[in-house]
């Protein structure tokens, strides 16, 4: 698989700080300063390419702009950086085909794994029809909606509970805000005082044996949300 990445962004100390970052990580780091030569860049290098990151202000354009323009022409996959703390901007560009979002200023390591969570996806799916999700000692059978435990025992799981865990699997390594969480799982919005989804979250560590003031799988980031913290390998048959 491709190592190249494409980022544009116009602040020239950020952008050479994450390119030397993600350099140390063995990809090869393109840069652009602004739309036209993100463009021109994309022109170039796009059958190489392996990840687009988009920094939502630009000088000349916006990052949703470009994100629709290279919708039109290709299914890449792309991060888009917001400075801004509205939902508004995660929004807009997931809606116009961003595949994640994250919020400046950022945590190179968070970024690392976001994208790394982006080519686990990619390869699963370049593999084929996956139907069994793989971590630990579980096996998640996709078709059956059924978990197991390294001792081959059914793991009993509501149909909420298991959405929720092969969302956290199918994103593992990336830390997903509770309002994301909400969307995904249950289809509508976190509401202030609404602590449905933390109850849920302890109530699945309990069924994975996953230790409530210390878990090792589903950990808590602070101020931010969950990541599931642990390699997932995705398999077609047992």
């Amino acid at each position: 698989m491709s190592r190249t990445i494409l980022v544009v962004d116009d602040d020239l100390k950020t952008l050479n700080l994450l390119k030397a970052y993600l350099e140390k990580q063995q990809f090869e780091v393109l840069v652009a300063h602004d739309g036209a030569s993100f463009l021109a860049e994309f022109g170039r290098h796009r059958d190489k390419l392996c990840l687009l990151i988009l920094d939502v202000m630009l000088p000349d354009t916006d990052g949703f702009t470009l994100c629709k323009t290279v919708r039109a022409q290709s299914n890449i996959p792309i991060i888009m950086l917001t400075a801004s703390a509205d939902d508004t901007d995660r929004i807009v560009g997931l809606e116009l085909g961003a595949d994640d979002y994250i919020a400046k200023p950022y945590n190179p390591r968070e970024l690392l794994a976001r994208i790394k969570a982006i080519q686990r996806r990619m390869q699963l799916a370049s593999a084929g029809p996956v139907r069994y999700l793989r971590f630990r000692d579980f096996s998640m059978d996709l078709t059956e909606r059924l978990l197991t435990n390294g001792a081959g025992e059914r793991v009993a799981l509501t149909s909420m509970d298991f959405n929720l865990l092969r969302f956290f699997a199918e994103h593992a390594g990336q830390t997903l805000d509770r309002s994301r969480l909400m969307e995904q799982t249950r289809g509508r919005d976190l509401g202030p005082l609404d602590r449905s989804l933390d109850v849920q979250i302890s109530r699945l560590r309990q069924r994975l044996q996953d230790d409530g003031k210390q878990p090792e799988l589903i950990k808590t980031v602070r101020g931010s949300g969950y990541v599931f913290s642990t390699d997932v390998s995705g398999h077609s048959d047992v």
